[in-house]
């Protein structure tokens, strides 16, 4: 079992015991179901070089608790046009019901779907809560990806809250898209499977980084 890039958690809900990749919280966040007919279509906004830019994702919900890791790792994809089904990405992960172990089990299928060995690689923020150093270089790390039309994966743990006030709580893991960037990269766009009736939101990047602290995310 990896521990560089994840923090292994066991929490409860409905008597199921979620780790790692697997959401844990409230059931009817946990039990998400998929979207019906067509993925929903997110528009893209391409203002590279003003300070904003946000990727066109062919949005899917993950179909179970624990498929969040090949869940996000498909709509990442979509913004390069891909359809990759989310079956066999779950099984290139090692994905089980205790989730998908690492953002180190992610980066590899990015590479190989994207076609190239380089494309993406695993950053650490491996303190309890991100600094300046760490917030500033996942910044310029959404923003250069982003820039060169892709999408990061996140994963995350604990409770966060986004610009609208909401808060988003995946006490027992979590995997994330971040799909887009405005003000410089100081507020990003997250493409979340759990929930389609949440499948989009904006947070800032502070925020973003503690949220992935302890764990890591896969960027260009």
């Amino acid at each position: 079992m990896r521990t560089d890039l994840i923090r292994k958690t066991a929490l409860t809900a409905a008597g199921l015991a979620f780790t790692g990749g697997a959401i844990a919280g409230p059931v009817t966040t946990a039990f998400a179901a998929p979207t019906s007919g067509k993925p929903v279509t997110q528009t893209q906004t391409d203002r590279k070089g003003h300070g904003e830019r946000e990727l066109g994702v062919r949005y899917e919900a993950q179909p179970n608790f624990y498929y969040c890791g090949p869940a996000a790792t498909r709509n990442a994809l979509s913004v390069q046009g891909k359809n990759i089904n989310v079956d066999d990405m779950a099984k290139e992960m090692g994905t089980t019901e205790a989730g998908t172990n690492s953002i180190n089990d992610i980066t590899p299928v990015l590479n190989k779907e994207t076609g190239k060995t380089d494309a993406y690689r695993s950053v650490e923020i491996s303190s309890p809560d991100a600094d300046a150093k760490q917030t500033d270089t996942l910044r310029a790390d959404v923003v250069k990806t982003v820039d060169d039309g892709r999408a990061v994966v996140a994963n995350i743990a604990g409770t966060s809250t986004d610009t609208d006030g909401n808060a988003h709580s995946y006490e027992g893991g979590h995997y994330i898209s971040v799909v887009g960037y405005r003000d410089n990269g100081n507020t990003v766009k997250i493409a979340d499977s759990a929930d389609p009736n949440t499948a989009a939101y904006w947070i800032t990047v502070e925020h973003l980084a503690d949220w992935i602290a302890t764990r890591g995310y896969a960027t260009s």
